[in-house]
């Protein structure tokens, strides 16, 4: 456990502000409820070699799957076109 830093030389105006805090209970969800499950299933599809050229020269920037990005366009897509019926 790493050991607590004890100021004794803090200035009067900001000890005074560190002893007029407020704790603030943790209030963000655990690491395993930030990611919503899905229920997904493997596909086998033939694409072009541009789109998957593209696709993966894009993740290697961003530093993603391209898959991953593939996924994603296509799950806005059935987002957007499902609202608008």
């Amino acid at each position: 456990m790493k050991k607590k830093t004890v100021y004794s030389n803090a200035p009067e105006k900001i000890s005074r502000a560190i002893m007029a805090s407020d704790i603030i209970e943790d209030f963000l969800p655990a690491p395993g409820n930030l990611i919503k499950k899905e229920d997904t299933v493997k596909v086998t599809i033939q694409l072009s070699k541009k789109s998957i050229n593209f696709f993966k020269e894009k993740a290697h920037e961003l530093g993603v799957p391209y898959q991953t990005m593939i996924k994603t366009v296509l799950d806005k897509y059935t987002s957007h076109y499902s609202r608008n019926k």
